[in-house]
Parts: structure tokens; sequence; C-alpha cells
């Protein structure tokens, strides 16, 4: 008969609250006030007036930028900015391998192509493997504060600076974050952000980029924004006013009921954040002497917006237990927020990358991405357990149900073999 207290082979769960466990954002009367009263103002903006502007000025404020450009989507986000960074045709643009597929795929539509190159055992860039792909092509990179963690800023404008690259930046995950007490999304020349679901800053769907070069601003403008928006803000002497009406043809504007949910958020994101940290320290004090569980190495100029806590799993330390064992394990406890990494993975691991001219005809020359050579990558995603960041009080019980159950099945790791 089995006596082990895992739940997996018939003991107790240790999270025993009805879940889901995470819903975000939090929904309250305030925001449903605020899309209640955009609803009878208008849906439909096709300028920089109304909540559109005040959430923009918003966001510019927050950042402390002189510009902010809000889109339907991060990904549309992120394709402004490249194309208003004049990104083209045979641009290579230096990618970490280990990202959301977004941070590369405007590129394609751009014809340039994205340089993938891998990580440290962190998940940050790699750059002496990166100086290894640098070619005369190369004319960005592009820095990723992947799961709310900011990059190493300093290391990455010295290495733009040396060779002479543009840093752009994808703050999807890291609304708040800051590198040396400096705003991620600041540190480069442009920087995207997705106000997507799940973000810390979130308008249901939306995303916006931030710069303080006016120029790259009406470029962007350009890009998803055309007729009166443009109109109304590139000079009318400025060379590229000729093109307002038309713009390049996208429209990419942020919906009013998105913008008005975001406006309303936005208020209380330090509150957020807060919270955040301070969770986020408290289920890594406790997990940091688990066996097997290996919580973010910090370095103390990081202030993390804790978009999501990524934990590496050290199967050597639980008698070589799989992961997937492990975490079948952790949701029998009742712990079922916690998962591995889905669609942020190593991008060449992804048909897209592998062989881009199946849907993108101008990739089908035979100039491939490299489909290998991303051991660190690999091994990040393969060894990556996350978990949602609870913010608010009343949630720090089910926090710490969440780190005790991972303690119990490590602790009893060895009934699972």
């Amino acid at each position: 008969m089995n006596d082990s207290p895992l739940a997996l082979l018939g003991g107790r769960p240790v999270v025993t609250a009805p879940g889901p466990h995470f819903v975000w954002p939090p929904i309250e009367d305030a925001d449903r006030c605020a899309v209640a009263a955009q609803l009878e103002t208008a849906v439909s903006i096709p300028d920089r007036s109304g909540i559109v502007a005040d959430l923009e000025d918003a966001l510019a404020s927050y950042l402390g930028v002189r510009h902010v450009v809000t889109t339907c989507t991060g990904t549309a986000a992120l394709h402004s900015m490249y194309a208003a960074a004049g990104i083209g045709p045979g641009d290579e643009v230096i990618v970490p391998s280990l990202t959301f597929h977004a941070t590369a795929t405007p590129l394609f539509h751009l014809g340039a192509h994205p340089v993938l190159v891998d990580v440290d055992d962190r998940g940050r860039l790699d750059l002496e493997d990166a100086a290894r792909r640098l070619t005369a092509r190369t004319k960005a990179v592009i820095a990723v504060h992947l799961w709310g963690l900011p990059e190493n800023m300093d290391t990455l404008v010295s290495f733009t600076d040396e060779h002479g690259l543009m840093l752009l930046e994808d703050g999807s995950h890291a609304h708040g974050a800051t590198w040396n007490h400096q705003m991620t999304g600041t540190f480069g020349t442009a920087a995207a952000f997705s106000l997507n679901g799940p973000k810390p800053l979130s308008a249901g769907e939306g995303g916006f980029v931030a710069t303080d070069d006016t120029e790259l601003y009406y470029r962007i403008l350009l890009h998803g924004q055309y007729n009166k928006r443009c109109r109304r803000e590139i000079p009318a002497d400025h060379p590229l006013a000729r093109f307002a009406t038309t713009g390049m043809g996208l429209k990419l504007r942020i919906h009013p009921l998105a913008a008005a949910l975001a406006r309303s958020q936005i208020t209380r994101l330090e509150d957020y954040l807060t919270g955040r940290r301070a969770v986020a320290a408290r289920m890594c004090t406790v997990l940091d002497s688990v066996p097997g569980i290996r919580v973010p190495d910090l370095p103390k100029a990081a202030r993390p917006s804790w978009y999501a806590l990524p934990l590496r799993y050290e199967p050597a330390e639980l008698g070589g237990l799989p992961i997937e064992r492990f975490l079948d394990a952790l949701h029998a406890e009742g712990a079922t927020e916690a998962d591995q990494p889905g669609s942020t993975c190593p991008l060449h691991t992804h048909p897209l990358f592998r062989t881009p001219g199946a849907l993108l005809p101008g990739y089908a020359d035979g100039h491939g991405l490299p489909t290998d050579g991303f051991p660190a990558a690999d091994h990040v995603h393969a060894t990556t357990l996350k978990l949602p960041v609870w913010h608010r009080e009343g949630e720090v019980r089910l926090a710490d149900a969440y780190t005790a159950a991972i303690a119990k099945v490590a602790t009893h790791a060895k009934d699972l073999t």
C-alpha cells in the first residue's frame, strides 16, 4: 500500500481553494464605469483625441518619454517600431532565440531577417554569440525583458554603441520594470509594449510604441495611424507630410474601449507592481531552499515587474525526476496555475523560423535562418517552470500554498520514481 503524502499518489492536496487561482486584469467598478462611459462617448477615434490622447499622455508621463503611439496589439506595436526604425529588405536584427515569436515575426513582413542568438543561463541575450553573428547587414539589436525581468541594459547599451547598432526594446512583459532606476523601454531608440490580457498593464488587447525621437514618431504614425492623425501631427512642411492621407496603408489603431480600460488600469499599476514584488520576494525566499528549484538570480540593478515567476528545475537534485512528472504531481496538489512556457520558446523550433518560405515567398531564396546552435535557449526552456505572481494582500495565503505544494513535491520526489 502506498503511504506517500503526495496527492498524485493518494494523499491530500495542499491547495484546496477552487480555481481559477489567477485572473488578470483585476476588473473594478472604476474600470466598468470607464468603459461604459467611453461606449457613450465614442467607439471610433481617428485622430489623437479623447481617450486615446489621454492614455498616450499617461503612458508618456509614466515612462518619461516624449512620444507614445497606441496600437491594436503588441505585435502591431513591434511592427510599427521596426518599420519606423527604417528596417527593411535585407536588414538583419539580432533577436534572442528564447522569446515570444512576435518579437521577431514582424521583421518577416518588412523583408528583414531576424538573426537568432543564444541566451545565457539566465535567459538573457548572449553577447558573445551575438558578436559572432554580426554582419555588414546587421542594423539593430532587440532587447527582450522576458517575464518582466529586465535585461542587463548596461552591457546591451555598450554593445550596441561599440558596434554602431540601433538598440530597440520589447517591453511586452515589463511595464514598470527598471534597470538602475531607469524604466525599461527608455534605453533604446524606441520600445514596443503589449497591452494584451495578462500583461501587467492590460487593455484586453492593445499595444504602444514609446520613443523620444520625433522623426521616428512621425514614421510610427505613418505606419498604422493614417489620415487625420498624420495630417494633424506631422508638420505640413515636413517631407513626410505628403504621405499623411494614406500613410503606409495600414490601420493599427487601438480601440477606444480598450484604451478606456488601460487608462483606468494605469492608475493602479504601481500598486499592482508593489504587491507583486512583495509576493515574489516572499515566494522566492521559501523556494530558494527547496531542492531541485532555482529562483531567478536578480542583479541589484534590476527591479522586475514580475509578469511571471520563472523557476529553473534541476532534475539532478531530485534523482533525475522528469519535469513533466514533477508538474503532474504539482497539479495534483492543486497548484493548477503552475506550468511550463508554451509559445514562449526557442524560436528555431517553430516551423515559421525553420522554413519561412513556405508561407513567405520572399524567403524561399535559401537565405535560411539558423535552426540549431542554441543549446542554452533549449536548456533554459526545457527546465523552466513558471508561476503567476499575485499582488493583493489577501492572496498571500494562496501564494504560500503554491510554494508549500512545490516544497512538498520536491521533498517527496523519490516517491514519484
